[in-house]
């Protein structure tokens, strides 16, 4: 990862209780837990899942410059000096050198949780906290029981801050995760209905996001949207465990309030009250729901110890995140329009805060906003209602045409009025299939227009996406012209 050395060979065996055996005193700068992505001079480790087990990568991965590899089982293919360290359970040893990171590290520790905006602002923290010392975070989503650990795992010894995302689709799982990464500052962004396929409503939605508050051992401080339908819920589990709460949200008695919002097309500039004091500041990113996470990332930058001046200054300088709202221009011979990728994942409450801020896009000239949208997964039998619950929001926000993928979908194509439909197909890529001729020859997307993209990451509305993207290349108008 870096030129740093992050383990040493006999750090690491302690760390973990594993034997060292074959070549040398090696040293690792990194580590990894997949041998296509391994950096040089990474620690490989051997991970056992569902559909493959890492001993079979070993020598894959020595062949790529790994320092040293972590096995439970013997791997084919090694000589006699490969540089291993054998542990009995190599998930379990992952996890050990987590702890033994954390514990050798005096970094503030940040982790974030919510149904929506998770990864969003983690990398706001990550952003902000980097420019006023050395601030690690989780690498994309790296939120699981996989995750969790190896973004511990790599946290160099001498951070300042260390900033973790962690997920859940079941009750029970953020409770190791959060007690492994210990937080001194717990952020949930927002309870939604997410994953109801495995819950009895949104309060055991919001049960499962407390346990957040297990890792914190009885101190820290709990960040907490104050407009959320569960925060009181929320704040009675923090405080049952000693936790401190500290609110962000639009509510006057919200620590860290928003006092104004004015958008202008790229983005928001926003006036807010953070701990008492007075802030403006500019997001590069539209929408309400961008404003809302600027607040939690303010708050806890502030129980973190940061210069929240600072921090709100230097937040209008977020770089795009890839599927979660990047915009960008597609030149196309008909004339350009503009792309919102929000391909990465939905849920109902962020596929609404999507549609909001499409239509508050300004498109120039004849421009219209165009949506294209594929399932919202793991929503039990909740799932064909919510899907026809977009058909308000959609009408709200003045959206002229929407083409949607997916069998949930369906429904929402049901409810649409006939002057609203575009098309629907059973899967992103018949949709994308049946889009791209007509799209190409202008047939659909117009000089001026907005197109957003959205779907649950199981939806594979990223296939749009790179159509899309084809088309501004012009590498999909020459294959079908030729």
């Amino acid at each position: 990862m870096n030129g740093e050395v992050l383990w040493t060979a006999h750090a690491a065996a302690r760390a973990t209780g594993g034997r060292l055996s074959g070549r040398g005193d090696w040293c690792a700068n990194g580590v990894s837990i997949d041998s296509r992505s391994l950096e040089r001079g990474d620690l490989f480790v051997a991970l056992t899942g569902l559909n493959r087990d890492g001993h079979l990568f070993v020598s894959s991965a020595l062949e790529a410059g790994a320092a040293a590899c972590m096995v439970a089982a013997p791997a084919p293919d090694l000589s006699a000096d490969a540089p291993l360290l054998d542990v009995e359970d190599t998930l379990r040893g992952l996890n050990d050198l987590a702890a033994a990171a954390r514990a050798r590290c005096t970094a503030r520790r940040i982790a974030v949780t919510g149904s929506v905006g998770k990864t969003s602002t983690k990398e706001m923290l990550r952003h902000v906290l980097g420019r006023q010392g050395k601030a690690h975070a989780s690498a994309a989503s790296y939120n699981n029981i996989w995750g969790v650990p190896l973004t511990l795992a790599r946290m160099p010894e001498h951070t300042d801050y260390g900033v973790f995302e962690i997920g859940m689709n079941h009750s029970g799982e953020i409770t190791p995760l959060a007690r492994l990464v210990r937080p001194n500052i717990a952020v949930i962004t927002a309870v939604a209905p997410v994953h109801l396929e495995f819950f009895s409503g949104v309060g055991a939605i919001a049960d499962a996001k407390a346990e957040i508050f297990d890792g914190m051992d009885g101190a820290g401080v709990a960040v907490l949207n104050a407009d959320d339908a569960q925060f009181a819920r929320l704040s009675a589990a923090a405080r049952t465990c000693g936790v401190d709460v500290i609110s962000f949200g639009s509510a006057e008695s919200a620590d860290a309030r928003v006092t104004g919002i004015a958008g202008h097309g790229a983005g928001s500039a926003v006036t807010a009250i953070i701990g008492g004091m007075a802030v403006r500041y500019t997001l590069p990113e539209p929408g309400r729901h961008w404003v809302m996470n600027s607040l939690a990332v303010l708050a806890a930058a502030q129980a973190a110890g940061a210069d929240v001046r600072r921090a709100a200054a230097d937040l209008a300088t977020i770089p795009a995140l890839k599927g979660r709202g990047a915009r960008h221009i597609v030149r196309s011979g008909f004339g350009d329009f503009t792309l919102i990728d929000e391909s990465y994942n939905a849920n109902p409450a962020s596929m609404r805060a999507a549609i909001t801020t499409l239509g508050q896009h300004m498109c120039t000239g004849t421009g219209r906003r165009l949506a294209i949208l594929g399932d919202m997964l793991e929503l039990g039998a909740a799932g064909p209602q919510l899907h026809i619950d977009l058909a308000d929001s959609l009408a709200e926000a003045g959206i002229e045409r929407v083409y949607l993928a997916g069998p949930l979908m369906r429904h929402l194509w049901e409810a649409l009025p006939a002057s609203r439909r575009g098309a629907w197909t059973p899967t992103s890529k018949d949709l994308a299939d049946t889009l791209a001729p007509e799209i190409v020859s202008g047939a659909i997307v117009g000089a001026g227009d907005a197109v957003m993209v959205k779907g649950s990451l199981g939806s594979r509305m990223a296939l749009i996406i790179q159509m899309l993207e084809q088309i501004g290349q012009g590498s999909l108008t020459q294959q079908k012209s030729g």
